[in-house]
């Protein structure tokens, strides 16, 4: 990463929920943590370990109401494929659409993929389903 794009970063980071410290040591740990996971395997591990079954289903569900959401599909069907309810899939919704472009940028990184990683892990649900150790 050059100096431009640290800048950049941090003037966004400073836009990203004014009630949020994105710069304290725990947040910082917390950023590092993700960053320094290298496989698909690594990942399940960690979030199994931080989070509960509950909270990573949630999390699936938000991003494949995401997903759903950049194509156009309609709020009743995100509702039956994920539970989520539709005061949920609004705020994703707004923030899909939002300045800051979180979910456009995962979306676009994951999308090409996507196959690719249902082949290579065949014997683990989609994400939408939660992730689940095999």
């Amino acid at each position: 990463m050059n100096k431009n794009t640290s800048i950049k970063t941090v003037k966004l980071i400073q836009g990203i929920g004014s009630e949020m410290n994105w710069n304290d040591k725990k947040s910082n740990q917390f950023i590092e943590a993700i960053l320094a996971l290298e496989t698909t395997n690594e990942a399940k591990l960690f979030l199994r370990d931080l989070m509960t079954e509950n909270e990573i289903k949630e999390f699936a569900n938000r991003l494949e109401a995401a997903r759903l959401l950049s194509r156009d599909v309609q709020y009743n069907a995100i509702i039956e494929s994920t539970g989520l309810s539709s005061t949920t899939i609004a705020r994703i919704a707004k923030w899909l659409k939002g300045s800051l472009g979180g979910y456009r940028l995962i979306l676009s990184r994951i999308t090409p993929n996507q196959g690719k990683l249902d082949t290579e892990h065949s014997n683990s649900s989609k994400l939408r389903k939660g992730l689940f150790l095999s």
